[in-house]
């Protein structure tokens, strides 16, 4: 499925970019910092699934950040829209095959440690994965990777450095906690974020965790971070509340599309 896809993006967007960006639920204005964007909406490349979500744009952005060459994702799609893991594969194998090296992650997420707030930025340390499923499951494509690989460092300690040092320059202090992907789309119960919390989860989603396992099997180094919109259900002021969700995106965005910039120049 990625090699149509591949051709036809790099007939619209080129093999210039090194840095690769994902933007989740919410967070597409980081997409605003590319200069001198070409736009591709996911809709028009072969194969290519397409945002079904609220929040997701569902295109690609090409330009530069900071005077380097960038692809960003303005949106992704999920398990919980219908699309099968393999689907899920499919965009960032595509960025690979276009020479993406490095790729920055970001999600929105419930926080489970009690450290976390809502419009907090945490630097994704590792990740618990709650669903059988594998985006490589089935025959593998031997020219993007390795049968079996190893993911001890999916996210990379030189690119982990990268942000702590940007966020440093900004006045941030970056947390950093483990992501638990759980599949959606309902939200989770106090009871699975007792459990979530006693395997040592600190943050809870529905994405990313297919996207960085793709990319560890195609050797691409990985920064995640995931932006805290709610505390999850059961904690301290948890669950499902859009007025919380909505505040914490507000002051989320400019903060991500400003420490996203600054990683860029680093890395």
């Amino acid at each position: 499925m990625y090699q149509e896809a591949t051709e036809y993006l790099k007939r619209r967007v080129g093999t210039d970019a090194k840095i690769g960006i994902i933007l989740g639920t919410g967070l597409g204005q980081a997409a605003e910092a590319a200069e001198d964007p070409v736009v591709v909406p996911y809709s028009e490349i072969p194969n290519f699934p397409v945002s079904t979500v609220s929040g997701h744009a569902g295109r690609f952005v090409s330009g530069k950040i900071a005077g380097k060459s960038v692809l960003i994702m303005q949106g992704r799609v999920h398990f919980y829209e219908g699309y099968s893991m393999a689907q899920l594969a499919v965009p960032v194998q595509a960025m690979h095959m276009l020479g993406i090296e490095k790729l920055i992650v970001t999600n929105a997420s419930g926080g489970i440690c009690e450290n976390y707030f809502p419009g907090q930025i945490v630097l994704i340390t590792d990740h618990i994965k709650m669903t059988a499923d594998s985006p490589l499951r089935g025959k593998n494509p031997d020219a993007l990777g390795s049968r079996f690989f190893d993911m001890t460092q999916a996210y990379h300690p030189a690119l982990k450095a990268a942000a702590h040092a940007a966020a440093a320059e900004m006045g941030l202090t970056l947390l950093e906690g483990v992501y638990a992907y759980m599949g959606g789309p309902q939200f989770e119960t106090p009871a699975e974020i007792r459990m979530l919390r006693a395997l040592g989860a600190d943050l809870v989603g529905m994405s990313t965790v297919p996207e960085v396992i793709t990319a560890a099997h195609c050797g691409m180094q990985v920064l995640g971070l995931s932006c805290v919109t709610n505390m999850a259900a059961g904690m301290k002021d948890g669950g499902m509340n859009q007025e919380v969700i909505a505040q914490a995106e507000e002051k989320l965005k400019e903060r991500l599309k400003q420490l996203i910039i600054k990683v860029v120049r680093k890395i």
